[in-house]
């Protein structure tokens, strides 16, 4: 087996009867210098039986990991990444939704943009021409007045941040993911709230790519739950705060 190129974190709470099994295996397959990290966030069904059963066919392209008490997207991504970069597996890492509403194919795809002295790609449900995006159309709608927030606080014009692919060299993840985060589920926002701090706004531009998704799909079975709604409004309100005093203290 060849060298990874590329470790892609796959967060899992409770995913056993919904993961595309069929898909994991398949992409495993086909690209041999690919490995998956599988965060098992303390699911309360089979599904880290299920994971152990699917590494067992892949021994050498899958590592799972187990987080004893369930804290959240946020802390499993970040333990995910933790762990390929003291493992040192891959010199790109990346982070997808279990439920693969972004492809395993596409995410690995955005590797071409890294050979262009981009350090941080992110995926963008930007519908155009040729694109098949399928999302609910309230949540559509909610999304795009998160992001208008969420890029003010910024005071960067980002689209989408909170779409579930981002790609990034293993020294950028050292960095990113050295400190836990404040929001389970807007962690995104806090990674591009980092790397503003860390480079400053101009460098920060040049060394993040913002790429449109041939396809996102809805898969439904979200574990956001709807009382999330009231603390994500108090969540982003932290994130500016510390995003002001860190960007402020670093930019003078």
């Amino acid at each position: 087996m060849s060298n990874p190129k590329i470790d892609i974190i796959i967060p899992c709470y409770n995913e056993h009867g919904r993961l595309p099994i069929l898909s994991f295996t398949s992409f495993l397959t086909a690209h041999p210098n690919a490995h998956i990290c599988f965060v098992d966030d303390a699911s309360t069904d089979e599904s880290l039986k299920m994971l152990q059963s699917l590494q067992q066919q892949f021994v050498h392209q899958i590592t799972v990991i187990s987080n004893p008490v369930n804290s959240g997207k946020a802390a499993a991504v970040r333990m995910g990444v933790l762990h390929c970069c003291d493992q040192n597996t891959a010199p790109v890492l990346a982070y997808l939704d279990a439920d693969l509403a972004v492809s395993l194919e596409e995410c690995y795809s955005f590797l071409f943009a890294l050979d262009y002295g981009k350090k941080f790609v992110f995926a963008s449900r930007i519908l155009k021409i040729g694109s098949v995006i399928e999302r609910k159309f309230s949540r559509f709608v909610f999304g795009r007045i998160i992001a208008t927030v969420i890029s003010n606080i910024l005071d960067v014009k980002v689209y989408d941040t909170q779409c579930g692919c981002k790609v990034f060299q293993k020294e950028l993840g050292l960095l990113l993911f050295q400190e836990p985060f404040i929001s389970k589920w807007l962690f995104d926002v806090e990674l591009f709230s980092r790397i503003l701090c860390e480079y400053g706004k101009e460098n920060a531009l040049q060394i993040m790519d913002e790429i449109p998704v041939k396809q996102w799909i809805d898969k439904g079975g979200s574990k956001v739950k709807l009382s999330y709604f009231f603390r994500l409004w108090y969540d982003l309100f932290l994130i500016r705060k510390r995003h002001k005093v860190n960007y402020n203290y670093s930019n003078p």
